[in-house]
This record gives structure tokens, C-alpha cells and sequence, in this order.
């Protein structure tokens, strides 16, 4: 009797700190998995094609905090990226993931993590996904999603992106001021190590900076943001150290709860050399219908203008950004610019659970114009690819899951 006694007082003992673990631990696993299976027309001399993938932020996610008194909290995320295909089988906290401290002065943190101006943009983003063939991110922004500034990372640099989850990031979050809120936000010049480059070399150090301003209040909610990739063209020689810069606007209203409209305005400009540079405009406006219980109908409409400016190169492969100037004149030039419309039907099985369907076309203006949806080839004029100025659609069947 007195031999079982002691066992259950040391197991108890033993127990005891578990529990307690158990009891104080603020750690939270959560996570969104995407399905999408369509179809895509990729342009004249390409064949269409039929695509599984998993965007639109699948992904699996620890996050836990520590209140540390005086109104002082630690705390961290590590979200990975969940490719139920089994294809794309990327690092541990891949996506928004940080180390950070909060309290009454606001929010600072240091990781990888969606940019200010990302967070201005996503405001007034309304009516369809980012990514996969139904997103829409590709003709307005560039592309949504990973990018590597300092080109040392797993994401590439993507020059023309401007809605960026960006790697090596320092970020500042101000406390709520009646909806109102501002985020600021650089990266570490890894790339000054990574590059082994001289002091004296021409974008041997790019480096981001972010800066925004987000209001929410009730059914109005409104961004503006502004981003500077600095150093950013790495193949341009000395003396030029070229830079890019974007500012932007968005905003949404809520009507009865049951309609939101949304819209969103960018202006960017790029450094292509010395004396060199384009500009582009890009506009979007859409629209989430909830029109009875679990039906919702969605959509999107995108433009973006003909290039501006006197460069004799495009950038990325996301834009029909192809200035073929000859001389200093700055003019606009015709047939480089495009458009694109997305229509989807959705049904919530539940608040975690919904199914979609629905519809993208882009339209590009002519041979200088290159947008694609996404996953599908890139409209380029070299080698491999097919002429810009050809008109593609698709369409795709989403499953979403929330956990």
C-alpha cells in the first residue's frame, strides 16, 4: 500500500509541470488548404492546358504569445506554405512569419511578411483571388505573393511585383487610433554580404522600403500606401543605381452588409538606366455579392495604361511594359496595355468550407503587351515564348478549407 502511494506522489510530481505547460501555453495551430483544378487557353502556338494547383494562401500555421506584464507581450508566427499536391515542397515558415514585441506603443517585429503597401493595396482588393488561373493580381500589381529583394532567399526578386510577402523584413506596426493605423517597413541589405561586391559596384546593396496608412471603420475601409525598391536593378551597370517606386490607393464600402465594392489605383515607376526610366498605371474595381445564405456571386475588372517614359527595356514577365524608344523623349506609347475580367460563383458549405467556380479573360492590346493569368505561360517576343498581344482566358473550379 505504502509502495503505490509513493508511485502515484511520482507521477503526480511528474505530471504536475505538464499540465501546468498545458494550462499557460498560447501556442494555436491554424491554417487554410486550396484546391483549384481548371483550364487554361494559353494563346496562339501554345497548347491550352488543364492545371491543378494550390494558391491562394494554402498554408499551415503556429503562432503563440507571452504577457510579460506592463502591457508587454512576445510573441511569434511561423506560417508555411501547404502544397496538398505534393509539388511545390517549400521551407519551414515560408509565408507571414515573424519573432515580435507589442504593447501600448504598437507592434515591432522582424521576419518574412506581406509589405505595408501589400496591406494598403489589399483594402480596397475586392472580387476575386490573387493568385492561381482565377486570380487577378498579374496585370494590376505584378503578381501577388513571395519576393527576395536581396536575391539571397528562395523567392526571386520580382522587380514588378508590388504586392510583396517579403523576405528579411523589419516592420513597424502603430497602435488603433479610431480605425486609423500606420505600418512602416525595410529590409536588411543581405545582399551586401550574399553578392561579395565592392563598395564601388552599381546595385550591390538593394534594399526595400515600405511605408502605409489603413482606416476600418464599420463598412469603409480605405489603404494608401508607398514602396521604394532601391538598388533593385542588378544587371544595369555602373554609374546607375537604379531604383523603382510605387504609390497607391484603395478603398471598400459595405453596403447591408451583404454587397461590398471595392477599388484600387497604382502608379509605379521604373529605373531601366542612366536617364532611363517607364512608368505604369494600373487600375482595378470589383465587386463580393452575397446574394441569399451560402450563394455569393463575385468579380473583377482590371486595366492597366500604355507604358510611359524613355526606357528601351521592359521589366518582369508580368507586364506589357515595352518601350521601344529611340531618344530622351518621354511619351506614352500605344499597345501596351491591357485589360482583364473575372466572374465566379461561390458556395459556403460552411464559414470554414466553400466551393467556386468561375471565369478569367485578359486582354492584351497588341504585339507590345504581355499579361497572363496565372500559371500559364509567359507571353514574351524571345525564343520559347509566344507573341504578346494575344487574348487568353480560363476557368477553374476552387475548394477552399479553413482550419
Amino acid at each position: 500500500m505504502q509502495k503505490k502511494l509513493i508511485a502515484v506522489a511520482v507521477a503526480g510530481a511528474l505530471a504536475a509541470p505538464v499540465a501546468a505547460l498545458a494550462q499557460t501555453s498560447t501556442v494555436q495551430i491554424y491554417g487554410t488548404i486550396n484546391w483549384e483544378y481548371g483550364w487554361a487557353d494559353q494563346g496562339s502556338f501554345r497548347p491550352s492546358m488543364d492545371y491543378a494547383d494550390t494558391p491562394g494562401g494554402s498554408a499551415i500555421g503556429f503562432r503563440g504569445e507571452e504577457k510579460l506584464g506592463g502591457n508587454l507581450s512576445a510573441w511569434f508566427q511561423c506560417e508555411t506554405s501547404a502544397d496538398v499536391r505534393g509539388v511545390d515542397e517549400i521551407g519551414f515558415c515560408s509565408r507571414n512569419s515573424a519573432l515580435g514585441m507589442k504593447g501600448s506603443f504598437g507592434n515591432v517585429f522582424g521576419g518574412k511578411w506581406d509589405t505595408p503597401m501589400k496591406r494598403a493595396l489589399n483594402q480596397g482588393t475586392v472580387g476575386a483571388y490573387e493568385t492561381g488561373i482565377l486570380g487577378m493580381s498579374f496585370l494590376p500589381f505584378g503578381g501577388s505573393g513571395g519576393a527576395d529583394i536581396s536575391g539571397s532567399g528562395p523567392d526571386a526578386i520580382n522587380r514588378q511585383r508590388w504586392k510583396r510577402r517579403e523576405s528579411n523584413i523589419m516592420y513597424y506596426e502603430s497602435p488603433m487610433f479610431n480605425g486609423f493605423q500606420f505600418l512602416g517597413a525595410f529590409t536588411a541589405a543581405n545582399a551586401a554580404a550574399d553578392l561579395g561586391a565592392l563598395d564601388t559596384t552599381a546595385n550591390a546593396k538593394p534594399r526595400l522600403w515600405s511605408v502605409a496608412g489603413t482606416y476600418t471603420n464599420g463598412p469603409i475601409a480605405i489603404g494608401l500606401g508607398y514602396e521604394a525598391h532601391l538598388d533593385i536593378g542588378a544587371s544595369q551597370p555602373a554609374p546607375s543605381n537604379v531604383d523603382d517606386h510605387a504609390w497607391g490607393i484603395s478603398a471598400a464600402y459595405t453596403f447591408g452588409q451583404n454587397i461590398k465594392v471595392g477599388a484600387t489605383y497604382l502608379d509605379a515607376n521604373y529605373e531601366t538606366g542612366p536617364g532611363r526610366e517607364m512608368d505604369k498605371q494600373t487600375f482595378t474595381i470589383g465587386v463580393d455579392w452575397n446574394v441569399s445564405g451560402p450563394h455569393s456571386l463575385h468579380a473583377q475588372y482590371a486595366w492597366a495604361d500604355d507604358t510611359g517614359g524613355n526606357s528601351f527595356v521592359s521589366i518582369g514577365g508580368n507586364g506589357g511594359v515595352t518601350s521601344p524608344f529611340t531618344g530622351p523623349t518621354t511619351v506614352r506609347v500605344g499597345g501596351t496595355g491591357g485589360d482583364a475580367i473575372s466572374l465566379a460563383y461561390q458556395y459556403a458549405f460552411s464559414k470554414r468550407t466553400a466551393i467556386r467556380v468561375g471565369y478569367v479573360k485578359i486582354n492584351n492590346d497588341d504585339a507590345s503587351a504581355s499579361y497572363r493569368i496565372g500559371n500559364t505561360a509567359t507571353l514574351t517576343t524571345g525564343p520559347g515564348g509566344v507573341a504578346g498581344g494575344q487574348n487568353v482566358d480560363g476557368f477553374a473550379f476552387h475548394v477552399k478549407h479553413r482550419f
